[in-house]
């Protein structure tokens, strides 16, 4: 079971994703003919977000197993 502190750092990670997804899709929405541009750096920016929540993600992790153990 996801302790509660793991899930709320994989919510903010998920938020920051689908952030960026929809800010892309409105860029995409409003100069179409930059769509391949706008999408290649969207999803980098969403590496980074995952990449950048991941320490908070193990510290979560850790802090949870040590409530439960």
């Amino acid at each position: 079971m996801i302790g509660r502190a793991t899930l709320i750092e994989l919510l903010h990670i998920a938020a920051g994703v689908i952030g960026a997804a929809v800010i892309a899709y409105g860029a995409v929405w409003s100069l179409p003919h930059a769509a391949s541009p706008i999408w290649e750096v969207a999803f980098g920016m969403m590496a980074v977000i995952v990449l950048l929540g991941l320490p908070s993600l193990r510290l979560a992790w850790r802090a949870d197993r040590a409530r439960r153990g």
